[in-house]
């Protein structure tokens, strides 16, 4: 019999309770989300349901204004149902599911678990998001049944983005229940699988909070300044920006010491547990509620200035007052900003010279240690806590990845130099002559399994393709300092940005021609997509406005326009090369990133997916054919029997989607507006997503491809300025926008519109194209423009002029 899970009940309506419904609703789940009745109910409010469904109410309300959203689509909050722990428990019993959320604490789980026994059916499954506390424990006393169908679900918040889900099994799970989940959570809810042990804070947690703590530990031991750690911290280690300080006030620094605290409490036997015991100037802080940003001060803050400037400002360790604070500088940072790969800048920095350099190896060192000493403790492999460090915090490589990069041979030797006890998994894996934990052979990735003192296959979902092992296998054809070209198999290429936040250049621009007519003789097509990190990650965050500008400031306008009319003829090429393309975005697609999107055969999006024309803040049109592309999309999904003189609703639009700059807030939205067709698809999962990108293009091989036949298109002409121009008259005199986006937006709806043409003129690519470059190019010769450009690229905000 096929088991589907249909209807999950969600206990536990706050941040993350309400976080995980909105992934189940997402994915087409119907959701019941249960919470208390509150305690200070007035008499007269004691049998009105909605005063008895306060809290769950409040919880639902806080979904929907969540930032980053944690919706894919307001028509979600259509499946998912409200109701309280008293009047609606026994609704319970319809699930196939419940997640409990609740507080962390043993006794209140205890009795939770002991009622929905009483109401559950045979084959219910039931899972907690318990952070610390041992299944066991909570289990104890319950049936059988219970007990086989009981597990650990661990999500990470933002439930929506973070891509870790710890599974946990308990004693007496059944396997079949365990498949199920992990399926599940794989296909379904898009998450990366870890298998963790009913240890305290599994896997993620106990090594993520441990390097913190070690953080700060050594931090006070060498005297160096918070803003210091977090620039060491950061990108140079192939962390998130946030690196640890930012990254505490971002979760809460509150959470951070409860989990701190937890471990400490329960990981008696822990060789390093006095590291979780965080330092007094920490405990002064909670003590304070300096919990970081929803209380609007942690570890950093913001103030303004009597000039109304905002200013940051870091908290003093030793004196608990807040100081303004200049950038950090070390060697070791100039050194790995130099260094053109992740493995490179590891090495600049850990095997540096200077004090910077020397904190980052004591915490790197002491992290690496502690986490190969959690094994089996914790973890069977150094896959699972690998995994969990870069899905549940980010960290491009996780602990073991990292050694290899640094040379495990090299940092173990350094380590033994300086008394540090390397484990003896560690050493008898070098003994043995194996000197890195990962390594490639046959196109398979192996790890090191120190259980059986061999080299064992990684497990990977067999739709995910990575990029980066196949560049070690030799893969890559063709290279330039901004993009790939790999060969993922099958006569299927994939062209691999990897620029700045993969934003376009002239390299790109160039590269883009070359990989057509490369794949043209030797493939049978083409994704556009890469595997750049991050939290939502970009698969292209616009244009090089660096290089457009310096340009223009030099006053080389001719330049400009031929850049622009090579990236026409790529976008062109794409369009009508004799070979399907699929674009494969993730995360950000703005600008350039989305026009290359728009011009591709098909698009296969993750759901987390922000997409938009958004070059008007930057006081320009989109140059690469996004606007026709957008509007040729718009056209060819209506109805035939329609009209151009019906289109009047679809291009204004079309028009405000890029008058207005706006960035989709998922794949949904991206679909809803238009920019995603019926005919794209969507995937939950991002570690298949250039996997199901090359499905698609041996999919339209298979079904007998051919290029798109060269069409003219109707263009809504000169009766669009008038409504239009009008409108965006009203919004100058009310006050609403700038004269200078009033003049880029008419040059907007002048270029979607076919320019000064009757309606339903129809008109070819080639004239579209001018116009957008010449009004392109009309744009960089303003000092608004210039201006505004410049101020997009050093704040990365707008300036309205």
């Amino acid at each position: 019999m096929v088991r589907r899970i249909k209807k999950v009940g969600v206990i536990g309506s706050g941040i993350m309770g309400g976080g995980i419904a909105a992934l189940l609703a997402g994915t087409g789940v119907e959701v019941l989300l249960l919470d208390i009745v509150p305690f200070d109910l007035k008499e007269e409010e004691k049998k009105d349901p909605k005063a008895r469904n306060r809290i769950v109410a409040a919880g639902l309300e806080a979904l929907q204004k969540a930032k980053p959203p944690l919706l894919y689509s307001k028509d979600d909050l259509g499946l998912i149902k409200i109701g309280n722990l008293e009047d609606d428990f026994n609704k319970l019993a319809d699930c196939d599911w419940i997640i409990e959320v609740v507080v962390e604490n043993l006794k209140i789980k205890q009795e939770l678990f002991k009622r929905i026994d009483g109401v559950r059916k045979p084959d219910m499954i039931i899972s907690s998001n318990t952070s610390g506390i041992p299944l066991q424990s909570m289990s104890e006393g319950l049936s059988k049944s219970f007990k086989e169908h009981f597990l650990g679900t661990h999500f990470f918040n933002p439930v929506r983005y973070m891509h870790l889900l710890e599974i946990i099994p308990g004693a007496e799970t059944k396997k079949e229940i365990l498949d199920l989940i992990s399926e599940f959570g794989e296909k379904r809810l898009g998450k990366g699988i870890v298998w963790a042990k009913d240890t305290p804070n599994f896997i993620g947690n106990r090594i993520g909070i441990y390097g913190i703590c070690k953080t700060m530990q050594v931090m006070l031991a060498d005297g160096l300044t918070i803003p210091e750690a977090d620039a060491l911290f950061g990108a140079p280690m192939g962390r998130p920006k946030t690196a640890i300080y930012a990254t505490s006030d971002l979760v809460g620094l509150d959470t951070m010491v409860h989990v701190s605290d937890n471990t400490y409490k329960l990981c008696t036997a822990d060789d390093e547990r006095d590291v979780f015991q965080v330092p007094q100037f920490v405990r002064t802080m909670i003590e304070k509620k300096l919990f970081g940003n929803k209380t609007k001060a942690g570890f950093y803050k913001s103030e303004r200035t009597p000039e109304m400037k905002k200013i940051k400002k870091v908290i003093n360790p030793s004196t608990g007052e807040y100081e303004t604070f200049e950038k950090p500088s070390f060697d070791c940072l100039t050194a790995a900003k130099k260094a053109a790969f992740l493995s490179d800048r590891l090495k600049a920095v850990v095997y540096g010279e200077d004090k910077g350099a020397k904190f980052a190896w004591k915490v790197m060192a002491n992290t690496a240690i502690y986490s190969a000493n959690r094994i089996p403790e914790i973890s069977d492999t150094v896959v699972e806590i690998d995994n969990a460090m870069k899905w549940g915090y980010n960290w491009e490589m996780g602990p073991f990845e990292t050694w290899d990069a640094i040379g495990v041979k090299e940092s173990v030797a350094k380590m033994e130099k300086e008394g540090l006890k390397v484990p003896e998994n560690v050493k008898k894996m070098l003994k043995k002559g194996a000197t890195s934990f990962y390594k490639v052979e046959k196109g398979k990735r192996l790890f090191y399994d120190f259980a059986s003192e061999s080299y064992k296959p990684v497990r990977v979902s067999d739709k995910a393709i990575q990029l980066a092992m196949l560049k070690e296998e030799k893969k890559e054809v063709k290279a330039s300092p901004s993009c790939s070209l790999i060969d993922i198999g099958d006569g299927v290429f994939c062209l691999e940005f990897h620029s700045k936040m993969n934003a376009l250049n002239k390299d790109m621009v160039d590269f883009m021609a070359e990989t057509g007519e490369y794949v043209d003789k030797n493939g049978v097509g083409l994704v556009i997509g890469n595997q750049a990190g991050g939290m939502p990650g970009a698969f292209s965050a616009g244009g090089d406005l660096a290089y457009m500008l310096g340009l223009a400031k030099a006053g080389k306008f001719s330049e400009i326009d031929q850049f622009i009319k090579n990236a026409h003829t790529g976008m062109m090429g794409t369009r009508y090369s004799h070979f399907p393309v699929v674009a494969a975005p993730f995360g950000m697609a703005l600008g350039g990133g989305c026009e290359v999107c728009l011009s591709a055969d098909r698009i296969v999006a993750h759901t987390d997916l922000f997409m938009g024309l958004v070059e008007i803040g930057a006081g320009l049109i989109p140059g690469g054919g996004g606007m026709i592309n957008l509007w040729r999309k718009t056209i060819e999904n209506k109805p035939d029997i329609s009209k151009i003189t019906d289109l009047g609703g679809f291009f204004v639009q079309a028009f405000m989607l890029v008058a207005q700059a706006k960035v989709t807030k998922s794949a949904a939205e991206a679909r809803a507006n238009g920019m995603i067709g019926p005919k794209d698809r969507i995937v939950m999962n991002k570690d298949n997503l250039i996997g199901e990108a090359k499905k698609e293009v041996l999919k339209m091989v298979d079904d007998g491809y051919a290029p798109p036949a060269k069409k003219k298109i109707p263009v809504f002409g000169r009766e669009a300025h008038g409504m239009i121009w009008a409108e965006m008259l009203n919004m100058k005199n009310g006050g609403y926008i700038t004269p200078h986006m009033e003049f880029i937006a008419k040059k907007i709806c002048y270029c979607m519109s076919g320019g000064d043409v009757p309606q339903g003129t129809l008109v070819s690519e080639e004239y579209l194209q001018t116009l957008e470059r010449e009004t392109f190019v009309e744009l960089w010769k303003t000092e608004n423009t210039q201006k505004m450009a410049e101020s997009m690229m050093t704040t990365g905000k707008p300036m309205f002029l």
